[in-house]
């Protein structure tokens, strides 16, 4: 491995390893041989869950989310219309005011019209009842390109978290991370606020060690996803940075306290190394889009993630991800610690509280 890739690898500041206990029942990884952009929510003793399946949206749910393969599914979205048809990318599921909302983006087949799109569904479960879609959602009058729409709730607001540009592209591409305060769940109110931007070197790779590129210059930070600390003092705000075809895709992440003005981009801090990125020596490369999702009994917390067994992904294609899923540790301050990626079929211990199938 050249200098510069070991260098750039060797970037993540949070190290410490995660170590198996051989205690009760174990899952290995990978939950899914393939697939990307995991999110699942946890509700009346079920998980939720979805990942990204390109041209419609899948809902699979279960009591055990390390034992997707005996998980029940259902197709809940189809498009027909020809704007929104085509490459559904990161849908997330949430529960929000006792009604199912899907949020994904989708373009008319050309990437350069992806925008953002919501699902509401009244029912009990995902898996009843019919979704409708609210969207889109405008983000940007002037140009409306957004992906890996996220959202919470703080304090009684809803704010929507995505990637989008500051400007079309023309000879280069760079996303950057927005929120947003809502009026509702599929209308902003009020003006996009800029949180991140790619600047360090780790967020702005995106040539592969072997020369394969993008088209043009891309520069990312994609996939915000919102966490706390364990006193939830403190929100953390991770994300995805580099491209994704390549080993040096990793997770960032920006923090403010729980008490600031969200809205107001001095309220965040960023760190500037990653905390979740390649692990080579496991044969484990470019982790991120990451999600999370609580043990059966609530008092553990996983981590959702996607990562390749190879080095190079193909450029708009198949890039060999699989999902995964791991213990977050806590820091003597309380702030999550996620470690590195957990080398595939290393049995883990199950989420506390979960029920044997036998």
């Amino acid at each position: 491995m050249g200098l510069a890739i070991a260098v750039l690898l060797g970037a993540c500041s949070q190290k410490k390893e995660q170590k198996p206990e051989a205690v009760g029942d174990c899952f290995t990884n990978p939950l899914f041989q393939g697939g990307s952009s995991p999110s699942a929510v946890f509700y009346k003793g079920k998980y939720y869950y979805t990942h990204e399946t390109n041209d419609m949206i899948w809902v699979w749910e279960t009591s055990d989310i390390t034992d997707m393969k005996h998980a029940i599914y259902k197709e809940v979205w189809r498009p027909t219309d020809l704007k929104s048809m085509h490459n559904l990318w990161a849908p997330e599921i949430h529960r929000i005011n006792d009604k199912w909302y899907i949020y994904y983006a989708a373009d008319d087949g050309n990437t350069d019209n992806h925008q953002i799109y919501v699902l509401e569904n009244e029912a009990s479960t995902p898996f009843e009842g019919t979704f409708v879609q609210k969207g889109p959602i405008m983000t940007n009058p002037v140009w409306n390109w957004g992906i890996h729409a996220s959202t919470f709730v703080h304090k009684g607001v809803q704010y929507l978290l995505w990637s989008g540009w500051p400007q079309r592209r023309i000879m280069e591409e760079t996303q950057c991370i927005y929120i947003a305060r809502m009026k509702n769940p599929w209308t902003l109110e009020g003006e996009r606020v800029m949180l991140s931007k790619p600047e360090y070197n780790w967020e702005r790779q995106w040539v592969n060690p072997d020369g394969s590129r993008t088209a043009y210059p891309i520069y990312v930070n994609e996939a915000p996803q919102m966490f706390h600390s364990k006193d939830n003092k403190t929100l953390i705000l991770y994300y995805s940075a580099s491209g994704c075809w390549s080993p040096y895709y990793c997770v960032g992440m920006l923090t403010a306290d729980a008490d600031a003005d969200l809205l107001n981009p001095a309220s965040w801090h960023k760190a500037d190394k990653p905390v979740f990125c390649s692990s080579p020596q496991d044969s484990i490369w470019g982790p991120g889009s990451v999600s999370f999702v609580p043990s059966p009994d609530e008092t553990e917390w996983y981590v959702l993630y996607h990562a390749r067994p190879i080095p190079n992904g193909i450029t708009g294609g198949d890039e060999s991800r699989s999902i995964r899923m791991q213990k977050v540790g806590w820091d003597e301050n309380g702030m999550p610690v996620l470690g590195s990626p957990v080398r595939l079929d290393t049995p883990l211990p199950k989420p506390s509280g979960t029920k044997s199938r036998r």
